[in-house]
């Protein structure tokens, strides 16, 4: 049996990108166990992947050598005896885990001053003419002969995320809803947040307004704001500015990431701004609409028939900037409500 060793990137979203590679390597190698090195982050990811046999959790920080942590990693890893890893992250701190456990084939991207580390890679594309992250990770499973350890011709392709709801998580929310009264025949998601900062989000005075026009549509409809902890104030203030008469819950930091993929998984449509949460509802193929405004939907999609991206295409626009340059943020203020909620109906329309 081929033991495989994958080892996650650090963001959710790309984690999500990066769940087609699994596949591929199943599909190329059936009898091989698939084992993932996460950080606790993103681990829920891979655990609502069913091509993963084991996934292992490390407290690894971000921008911190960890050295000590590393190297009993690498020991608890040796044991397990992996042909090969992919290192999907392109820092150099990624690299040494592998290295260390003396994993033959280490494959992965050429990254920071990784030479040696990696012994079997393909050089990073341009930012220019970079391909969907999809892509990006799909392409090393080429490197790999189906039948043999040997390199191979790099290929590409293209598939969609899939992940599946863990019971336990399910049960979770099942409990969790059922104590809010919330019914999820009625049940809307809004996800306010993104990590990248402002030039991401959709304003908080436009997702109160859409609130209170999905109560005018329905009185039943209840609105679940979700996202870390860090969005519980974006979310306060959606709650104030929205018509007490909106049924709004503030669940943001109240959920593990396996309850907001279960949460995502059973709710009606979500509304989101390009952000990991984003991805999960795609590959969860909840019905969605997916709000961009500085990032470019043609790197970053979210992959799902049910997704409805909505970006104005300004001149401005992808800048990829935290703050906007040109100081009026009109990729995202100049998108409605209005427009958002006809888009929402487009999935309910007969």
């Amino acid at each position: 049996m081929r033991r495989i060793l994958i080892i996650a990137p650090n963001w959710i979203g790309d984690a999500v990108m990066s769940q087609p590679l699994l596949a591929k390597l199943k599909a190329l190698h059936p009898n091989s166990q698939i084992d993932v090195l996460a950080t606790t982050w993103v681990a829920p990811i891979y655990r609502a992947c069913t091509e993963v046999h084991q996934v292992i959790e490390a407290k690894l920080e971000h921008q911190k050598l960890q050295w000590g942590l590393r190297k009993a990693l690498a020991k608890e890893l040796q044991s397990k005896q992996y042909q090969m890893c992919f290192v999907l992250p392109n820092s150099l701190k990624s690299a040494l885990i592998p290295w260390l456990a003396n994993i033959p084939l280490r494959i992965g991207y050429q990254g920071e001053m990784r030479f040696g580390l990696i012994n079997i890679s393909l050089a990073n594309p341009s930012k220019v003419n970079r391909p969907p992250m999809v892509e990006h990770y799909l392409a090393l499973a080429g490197l790999i002969n189906e039948d043999s350890d040997s390199l191979a011709t790099p290929q590409t392709g293209s598939s969609n995320p899939v992940l599946h709801i863990a019971e336990q998580a399910k049960e979770s929310i099942d409990v969790k809803l059922k104590a809010s009264q919330i019914d999820p025949k009625h049940l809307f998601i809004f996800c306010p947040g993104a990590e990248y900062g402002v030039t991401k989000r959709w304003p908080i005075e436009h997702f109160a307004q859409l609130a209170q026009l999905l109560n005018t549509e329905n009185t039943q409809n209840q609105i679940i704001l979700l996202g870390s902890k860090s969005d519980h104030a974006l979310a306060q203030d959606i709650e104030q500015q929205a018509s007490k008469q909106c049924n709004i819950h503030n669940w943001c930091g109240n959920t593990s990431l396996d309850e907001a993929i279960a949460l995502i998984g059973v709710s009606q449509t979500i509304v989101s701004n390009d952000s990991g949460l984003m991805h999960i509802a795609a590959a969860l193929k909840t019905p969605q609409v997916a709000i961009f405004g500085s990032s470019d939907p043609q790197h970053t999609p979210p992959l799902s028939e049910q997704a409805k991206v909505i970006w104005l295409h300004l001149p401005c626009s992808p800048c990829h900037k935290r703050q906007c340059p040109l100081g009026h943020l009109k990729c995202l203020k100049d998108i409605s409500p209005d427009q958002v909620l006809s888009t929402i109906k487009l999935f309910t329309a007969p």
